[in-house]
């Protein structure tokens, strides 16, 4: 359990979390950390995870998205990686800028040496850790701490690409394909809530409660983990810049696009029908589609200066 919640965090708070989306900034120590855990998760090296989910925003439900969720779940959730990818997905994901995760030395160093650090961090210390500690018994280590951890942690990520595209509430915008999906939260370390992350400039986070998402997911959520320890973080001076949307911002899309579904929609108007989605898709903060509005409108929290 405690490999699994480790090697998520290095996914949703490092590379989905400050990599992907630039949802905060972070010193090279934080960087480093949360590069050594995302190594564990053996879900691809960062840059390759990043540049494969900016695309997958840029381009959501099209044929340039490595994930297509229009192709079906068994698609979307595991079988993009059992076929070539569509050519839009070449052609069109050539446009996404990588230059950022090119000049971190950190990304570059772990994608060098990648094939050498990943078994060792996903397979071998997890299996050697038990047999060590309290003399488990190798195969049963094996097999329980290595080979079904890593399948079990896979197919809970991959939820995210498949079940919260299909099943779910559409509190924030009825009209597009991404959904709140509670147990896909609880499962994918509190990244279900994916009608949210796809209608806010991606990467904003919101501080989780009982009225959203219920008591059981801010202890499994890395937005969670973010807010608790980001006044110790802030003091190491390791994390910094938190982008968060407004109540009132998220208020305002509820009520004019939102599915019924958010408890706002109960205690006030109706949703409109008026309906708006951005020509330009953003796949985060460092996107040069990202309009200069819609950067006014996030909340910074623990504002630091480079």
């Amino acid at each position: 359990m405690v490999f699994t919640v480790l090697s998520a965090m290095g996914v949703t708070a490092g590379a989905h979390r400050l990599w992907a989306h630039r949802a905060y900034k972070a010193r090279w120590p934080l960087r480093l950390l949360l590069a050594t855990l995302q190594t564990m998760a053996f879900q691809n090296h960062i840059y390759e995870w990043v540049r494969d989910h900016r695309v997958h925003h840029k381009f959501t439900e099209t044929d340039a998205d490595p994930h297509n969720a229009n192709r079906g779940f068994f698609f979307s959730h595991i079988g993009w990686l059992m076929v070539r990818k569509h050519k839009d997905v070449f052609e069109k994901g050539a446009s996404v800028d990588m230059s950022d995760l090119e000049k971190d030395p950190i990304v570059m160093i772990q994608k060098k040496t990648y094939l050498v650090m990943m078994p060792l961090l996903c397979f071998i210390l997890p299996a050697w850790f038990p047999v060590w500690a309290w003399g488990e018994n190798p195969w049963t280590s094996w097999y329980v701490a290595s080979i079904c951890r890593y399948t079990v942690s896979l197919n809970f990520t991959w939820l995210v690409n498949s079940a919260a595209h299909i099943w779910g509430n559409r509190p924030y915008d009825a009209h597009i394909g991404a959904t709140d999906n509670k147990t896909v939260a609880i499962l994918a370390v509190g990244e279900g809530w994916h009608n949210y992350h796809h209608v806010f400039p991606p990467g904003t986070t919101r501080r989780p409660n009982s009225a959203t998402i219920g008591p059981i997911c801010p202890l499994l959520s890395s937005i969670w983990l973010l807010n608790t320890v980001s006044t110790y973080l802030t003091s190491l001076g390791w994390a910094y810049d938190l982008k968060t949307v407004s109540a009132d911002m998220i208020e305002r899309r509820v009520l004019r696009t939102g599915d019924g579904s958010h408890p706002l929609s109960k205690k006030l108007d109706s949703a409109g029908d008026h309906h708006h989605h951005p020509e330009n898709p953003v796949w985060g903060w460092d996107d040069e589609d990202l309009t200069e509005e819609d950067k006014k409108l996030a909340h910074i929290v623990n504002r630091k200066t480079e």
